[in-house]
């Protein structure tokens, strides 16, 4: 999806008004014998521009953005500082085992 896109998004739907890099949404109340049920909404825009500044290659950033939106559907929160350092330390914790596993 384009920022603008997934701004629309995220104003109709979260009633935030700024550009974001994923939404989320948890779809588990739909299906509640799935233990994950849920979609994803990336902005390319955010990503591309989010890898360029923090000096990441585009499919590090992207596969952060993803890792992210699945520990979302799995109850992971941001909203907090609290809840910040325990979302990066899961994803840093998943993506390194992505990492070792490409090594293999």
């Amino acid at each position: 999806m384009r920022d603008e896109e997934l701004l629309e998004m995220n104003q109709r739907h979260l009633n935030h008004d700024d550009y974001t890099d994923i939404i989320t949404f948890d779809l588990r109340a739909r299906i509640p014998q799935d233990p994950i049920h849920g979609e994803l909404y990336i902005s390319v825009d955010r990503v591309k521009e989010n890898a360029r500044s923090n000096g990441h290659m585009l499919a590090e950033e992207l596969d952060r953005v993803m890792v992210h939106g699945l520990l979302h559907l799995l109850g992971f929160k941001d909203k907090n500082a609290n809840d910040k350092v325990e979302m990066r330390s899961a994803e840093d914790a998943c993506l390194a085992v992505r990492a070792w596993k490409q090594q293999k």
